[in-house]
């Protein structure tokens, strides 16, 4: 199929390749209360990019889309989230 041939269908499936998730995991240096952990949840949820976010005990794992948010920005913005809540990462 030559490209004057391709129709947008074409171009379309050729692009939408299904990027692998990424997982950033980080340590706090202690848990969450329940509305911090509600908190963290809806913001970085709401991230572009963001697949899931699991919020226990102290820890936080982020799956994410790195073609549409990169490890260091995500990283950048979920530590200045949790500091604001008063919380450091270990």
């Amino acid at each position: 199929m030559d490209q004057e041939e391709m129709t947008s269908g074409d171009v379309h499936n050729r692009n939408r390749r299904k990027s692998p998730m990424e997982k950033l995991k980080l340590n706090v240096e202690k848990n969450f209360c329940e509305e911090c952990s509600l908190a963290l949840r809806r913001f970085i949820g709401h991230v572009d990019g963001v697949e899931s976010i699991d919020v226990e005990e102290g820890k936080i794992a982020v799956v994410f889309d790195e073609a549409k948010i990169t490890e260091e920005e995500l990283l950048r913005i979920t530590r200045d989230n949790i500091e604001k809540l008063g919380y450091k990462i270990e």
